[in-house]
């Protein structure tokens, strides 16, 4: 069982991520639209966008108590 700073550390890196995801949501989409878009820098961005992705369903499933203990 987390305690409360600790529920609250996750929540804040939990907003913090979220924000870098819709963050790169914007990037990608800006990139994709640039007629000189940088096929590495996109893949680089996407990849960031998946590590994000785990990284925040990780820290969500820490938040959610045990439903079988």
């Amino acid at each position: 069982m987390l305690s409360l700073e600790d529920e609250h550390l996750l929540r804040q890196k939990l907003f913090d991520l979220r924000q870098e995801h819709r963050d790169l949501d914007v990037a990608i989409e800006a990139l994709r639209a640039s007629p000189t878009g940088d096929e590495f820098m996109l893949s680089r961005l996407k990849k960031r966008k998946l590590l994000l992705k785990d990284m925040i369903q990780k820290i969500s499933s820490q938040l959610i108590p045990d439903m079988n203990a």
